[in-house]
């Protein structure tokens, strides 16, 4: 496992086109391009986090961090997702990504990881309770892909103390 850079891009939008194309896992409706995918590791890198898992030299599977929300209250916040190559689900890689991610987020003073699922997904539901998420609520029918509504369930986690005031994140 290790940090991402821009040169993965190729590598992290072969894994995530299967989950545009054929799931409603992601929303997205068309992969992302390489040059994208590369803006999407470089705007993660600078201010949360962007990790690969890679076996053999190939990469396999990838977990970020990014923004929960714009506004400047919510800075402490910070969305993650975990993607893996379809041979690679169920041999403890989203663990292992998603471990290191959090615990990247919370040295860089994030206090609360967020997750959403598109549902039914039980296996992401039960990877995110076994790494301390709590299910937070679900909205309902709110993404229309491959002809039919999805609902998403939003769960959280804390990451580290909740001072008050809380120091800025890194």
């Amino acid at each position: 496992m290790r940090d991402a850079t821009p040169g993965d891009a190729a590598a992290c939008a072969a894994v995530y086109a299967p989950y545009v194309l054929d799931s409603s896992t992601t929303f997205e409706l068309v992969p992302p391009t390489v040059p994208e995918m590369a803006g999407r590791i470089a705007a993660a890198q600078a201010r949360h986090a962007w990790l690969v898992l890679e076996r053999a030299d190939v990469v396999v599977g990838y977990a970020y961090g990014g923004p929960f929300k714009a506004r400047p209250a919510y800075r402490w916040a910070c969305e993650v997702s975990v993607y893996l190559a379809p041979d690679q689900r169920g041999a403890g890689g989203g663990r292992a990504l998603y471990t290191a991610l959090l615990d990247r987020l919370t040295g860089r003073g994030y206090r609360t990881a967020a997750a959403g699922m598109t549902q039914p997904n039980e296996a992401s539901a039960a990877l995110h309770r076994a790494l301390g998420f709590t299910t937070v609520g679900t909205f309902r029918r709110v993404g229309w892909k491959h002809g039919r509504w999805h609902d998403v369930t939003w769960a959280q986690c804390d990451l580290g103390a909740h001072h008050d005031p809380p120091e800025e994140p890194r």
